[in-house]
């Protein structure tokens, strides 16, 4: 096996010999593998190993082993424990996925901080044409086709070129120890319910089936290429991004054929699915104001285009400045400056405001109906939506305005107008000075 390892590395060109490898090794028999396969070839590699603390004192019994194997094979070895379940309820999302970003962020984060090249994942052949399957069952269309890929930015897959039988022969000639995931056994996740109920039905029908769906996937992957290279030329012509916005002409959709095919590809990079879609193209004849969601975005049918937005996140509607602070740079970009006195510029993205009559922190969040203000030049009150009338502010535009607020009061529509009570005047004695840089 060794062989077809360093002749499958030059092959899909995964690395050059003085390389630093970060492995991925969860302690598991394919990561254990993999990492013999480093050695024996004499790469340069390191272990890092993540301990999600999902599995009570199995996943310290992991974390000891791998440990372990660093030593053995005189390697750095670097570790991080995550309270998974946390970040998975924090984000609503699930305890795989959450697995998944921790574990990633934290691979990129070391491959920049300790010089590693890449990071090594002990992915197989059998494990790609499980993707395969599932990716099926989902509905990916024509990217989830290719299987788990050779190479994907940072991070490598040299032992795809085996499957799972080699793996267990090669382990079991060279007596390497490991660690049995219990969580592999059971059917509650769905690539174990491919691999232990499907997999042996396909199996009987076809004995060969890992090689002929290594076949497949290749072609697939190769067909992709052209796909993609197509859906490309025509996003160029089709699609412009405006700030955060991305515009879609309804002419140029109208003359692309299949419809459905170009639109679906534009829109998977927002989360739109097959079904929105279907809706969305049924609208492109119809009056403007259409709107529809993904879990990330807002698409509204205009008269001639499509326009996209990411939806506001909930948890940043609501940001502090506080007393001391010089510059913000989220949600948006502001320098501030205390001075005696101010030369006024009737530049909108710049506010001047009496020092004395702010509470601190001030307050950064979006409007919402009944907000109110006292426009500059004006002595009355006047409803935001309204302000936001005379100004002829889009849906978009409007959504997207932040303002500054004293306590209950809003003290400036940023980028647009202060309120008059906090304006400067012979009697102030400090300005407060903000500048909008978007």
């Amino acid at each position: 096996m060794i062989e077809q390892f360093k002749k499958y590395i030059k092959k899909k060109n995964l690395f050059s010999d003085n390389d630093k490898i970060l492995l991925a090794v969860s302690g598991g028999i394919d990561s254990v593998v993999m990492t013999e396969l480093f050695s024996l070839a004499g790469y340069n590699f390191a272990i890092a190993h993540c301990n999600f603390k999902l599995r009570g004192n199995d996943s310290d019994k992991d974390e000891n082993f791998v440990k372990e194997l660093a030593t053995k094979y005189k390697v750095p070895f670097f570790l991080k424990v995550f309270n998974t379940r946390k970040y998975s309820d924090d984000n609503k999302i699930s305890i795989q996925m959450a697995a998944r970003e921790l574990r990633y962020y934290w691979f990129t984060e070391l491959l920049n901080s300790e010089d590693y090249r890449y990071t090594a994942t002990a992915h197989h052949r059998d494990d790609s044409i499980e993707t395969f399957f599932i990716n099926l069952f989902r509905g990916t269309g024509i990217s989830g086709l290719h299987g788990i890929l050779p190479k994907q930015g940072d991070v490598i897959r040299p032992i795809l070129f085996t499957g799972r039988d080699e793996i267990e022969a090669f382990q079991t000639e060279n007596n390497i120890m490991f660690r049995e995931d219990k969580s592999n056994l059971s059917d509650k996740y769905l690539r174990n319910k491919v691999r232990h109920k499907l997999f042996p039905i396909i199996k009987e029908i076809e004995p060969d089936i890992e090689k002929v769906m290594q076949k497949n996937i290749s072609r697939f992957a190769e067909t992709e290429t052209v796909y993609f290279k197509e859906i490309d030329e025509k996003r160029k012509i089709a699609v412009r991004k405006e700030n955060e916005k991305i515009l879609i002409s309804i002419d140029e959709l109208k003359k692309l054929k299949p419809l459905r095919a170009y639109i679906y590809e534009f829109l998977l990079l927002y989360n739109f699915n097959f079904s929105d879609v279907e809706n969305i193209i049924k609208t492109l004849d119809g009056i403007s104001g259409k709107q529809f969601y993904s879990p990330t975005h807002r698409l509204l049918k205009d008269r001639n285009s499509l326009i996209i937005i990411p939806l506001t996140n909930k948890k940043v509607q609501e940001n502090f400045i506080n007393k001391y602070d010089k510059e913000i740079l989220f949600p948006v970009s502001l320098k501030i400056r205390i001075e005696k006195s101010s030369e006024i510029s009737f530049d909108k993205n710049i506010a001047y405001l009496d020092y004395s009559k702010l509470e601190f922190p001030l307050i950064l969040r979006k409007w919402k109906r009944g907000d109110v203000f006292v426009p500059f030049g004006m002595t009355r009150m006047k409803k935001l939506s309204d302000f936001f009338i005379d100004e002829k502010l889009s849906i978009i535009q409007k959504e997207q305005i932040w303002l500054l607020c004293s306590g209950k009061d809003i003290i400036w529509v940023i980028g647009y107008r202060i309120d008059n009570r906090y304006r400067i005047t012979e009697n102030t004695k400090q300005v407060y000075r903000l500048t909008f840089q978007g």
